[in-house]
């Protein structure tokens, strides 16, 4: 089957609503992304309050000659990472594993009164979307765990106090800091599709309770990115702490 017949298929299969809440999914989500992209550069967030302390810490760290804090916090972000990752391909191992078993769980819900009952196509259109979505966040966590390792490195390659002036010590601390963001970057890209993946799952319910989910989930994700206290904390003090 080429994509021109699937897309036939999904249009003749696919309600309108489901078609609806979908797209709405889609659209709630790279809008969401490309506003963060911009508005963390010129505003209160939480990821340009922690981009910002990146920083302040390469520049502390190369204040330092014994480095071993620094490899620890290291190590600790790469762990939070790690969970994520392996987590993910945990969710798509069991998800692939329900795709298997698509008709007994659509005889399981068809006997649970609140769930919307929905043809094979679109439980399997369901499905896959979940699937897609943690693959996503699996690509995002391991490609931050990899920048974290490269970061690693680059501390460890970092010159010693006495051996830096001013321009050697900039470039260090802007490169340093730069590859941490980056990883720090792709790690909330890949946390951000969990949220997006929970949202997924109300799809399951109903078309508008998916729509509704989505809604709520962009709530969530603005309260916290923008306007929650870590942000404003991450944000205050940094001429006076730099």
């Amino acid at each position: 089957m080429n994509a021109a017949e699937m897309l036939d298929l999904l249009r003749t299969t696919l309600p309108w609503q489901d078609g609806f809440a979908l797209a709405w999914f889609l659209a709630c989500w790279t809008g969401y992304t490309l506003y963060t992209n911009r508005a963390h550069q010129g505003c209160q967030s939480l990821i340009r309050g922690t981009d910002r302390m990146r920083m302040i810490w390469m520049e502390r760290l190369l204040e330092r000659e014994v480095r071993i804090m620094d490899a620890a916090l290291l190590g600790n972000l790469m762990h939070s990472v790690s969970f994520f990752a392996s987590t993910a391909i945990v969710i798509i191992g069991g998800l692939i594993a329900v795709l298997g078993a698509v008709d007994h769980a659509m005889q399981w819900v068809a006997n649970v009164g609140f769930l919307v009952v929905a043809s094979r196509e679109v439980w399997m259109l369901k499905l896959v979307a979940l699937i897609v979505v943690f693959i996503y966040a699996f690509f995002k966590l391991t490609w931050s765990i990899r920048q974290f390792n490269r970061c690693a490195i680059l501390m460890g390659a970092a010159p010693l106090p006495h051996q830096l002036d001013d321009s050697i010590r900039r470039a260090w601390v802007r490169r340093l800091g730069r590859l941490n963001a980056l990883a720090g970057d792709d790690f909330n890209r890949g946390l951000r599709a969990y949220y997006f993946g929970l949202a997924l799952l109300a799809w399951f319910v109903h078309p508008w309770a998916f729509a509704a989910t989505t809604v709520w989930v962009l709530a969530v994700l603005y309260r916290r990115e923008f306007a929650s206290e870590p942000a404003t904390l991450l944000s205050e003090g940094d001429e006076s702490i730099g």
